[in-house]
């Protein structure tokens, strides 16, 4: 059986942008590679994310992403807020009246999606 154990993203600087990550989905840095790899582990969630460093991240859009899901008592305007106060760029709202989602980018340009909640 083979099983996800990992979504792993390229960075010039992973003990940065894995901090980032943990503190903006409440988990925590499990594993600092001397600053090459970093690890967070999120409580609930069945797979790590993983910091590798590069010399030249890929430029243009990322072909993977991260969806992260909102839930229904929490409200956009302040996800929205809360994620370019803690330095988040919003690239927009996009999908249509019953399924949309913002679109973001983490300080190091990598796009996320926070969808709206949906059955």
């Amino acid at each position: 059986m083979i099983e996800l154990g990992m979504i792993t993203l390229d960075t010039v600087n992973p003990r940065t942008l894995s901090a980032w990550w943990a503190e903006r989905l409440g988990g925590e840095v499990v594993y600092d590679a001397e600053g090459w790899f970093s690890m967070v582990r999120v409580p609930g969630v069945p797979v790590t994310l993983g910091f590798q460093k590069v010399a030249d991240p890929t430029p243009g859009k990322n072909r993977m992403h991260l969806d992260l899901n909102r839930s229904a008592d929490v409200d956009r305007e302040a996800v929205v807020a809360e994620w370019t106060a803690a330095g988040a760029r919003h690239l927009g709202l996009r999908g249509e009246q019953d399924f949309s989602w913002d679109v973001f980018a983490d300080p190091d340009g990598n796009e996320f999606c926070i969808g709206d909640p949906h059955e």
